[in-house]
């Protein structure tokens, strides 16, 4: 059994002139375990929403997302947190670290909503991704690429099953970025993580060896 499985997935928007958009219309997709795939497709395509669906941030006006078993769609909200929390590692393209803690703090905080806190696991990946000596320095004393590395650690915390990347190197320059990416997949990888990620950069989705346009994906 796929580990994620999506059928029938719908998503809109209503407009300020009450105009119904609808951004994500997906009949059928499937992730399996361990397995790396990206999604391609300019800005605007619905590709976070898609991610936001999965994560069970944003809920589904119709549709199924099963996650390792367990149905997303079905669950309300503190149980689609929950479910995200144990199963789910997110990597959003602005990063969402907490600026009044450091390094350490944010990757440890994202635990305490999980499987329970393990501070020599998130210090291994601190040092796994390059901040060994960075612990104890809050967001403001790192660089955009470091931060990025804080993300990437605190994405795998909680041993998720599947991590969501969205636009993960969009901020970072043509070098960071593929080191950035590199590092995602091997740090997912150690950890028999499946990763998805979305990007509309063609140097970052040509190392994928799986990926699909999200047009083909997505028919709305």
């Amino acid at each position: 059994m796929p580990l994620l499985t999506v059928a029938n997935l719908e998503k809109a928007y209503c407009s300020p002139e009450g105009t119904q958009t609808r951004v994500v219309d997906v009949p059928h997709f499937e992730l399996e375990a361990g397995s790396q795939t990206a999604l391609k497709g300019s800005s605007g395509t619905g590709k976070t929403t898609f991610l936001n669906l999965i994560a069970g941030i944003l809920h589904a006006d119709s549709g199924q997302i099963v996650i390792d078993g367990e149905e997303m769609t079905g669950l309300s909200e503190s149980g689609r947190d929950s479910l995200r929390a144990s199963h789910i590692g997110y990597i959003f393209q602005t990063f969402n670290l907490l600026h009044g803690y450091t390094a350490l703090e944010n990757v440890v905080l994202g635990m305490m909503f999980g499987k329970g806190v393990d501070v020599e696991f998130a210090q291994h990946l601190l040092e796994r991704v390059g901040l060994g000596d960075r612990m104890g320095y809050p967001p403001s004393q790192l660089s955009v690429g470091q931060q990025q590395r804080v993300a990437v650690a605190r994405a795998i915390a909680n041993r998720p099953r599947l991590v969501l990347a969205d636009e993960p190197t969009g901020n970072l320059d043509y070098h960071r970025a593929n080191e950035a990416i590199a590092l995602v997949r091997a740090i997912c990888h150690e950890n028999n993580a499946a990763l998805l990620t979305v990007s509309h950069d063609v140097g970052i989705l040509e190392q994928f060896e799986e990926t699909a346009d999200f047009a083909h994906v997505n028919r709305a």
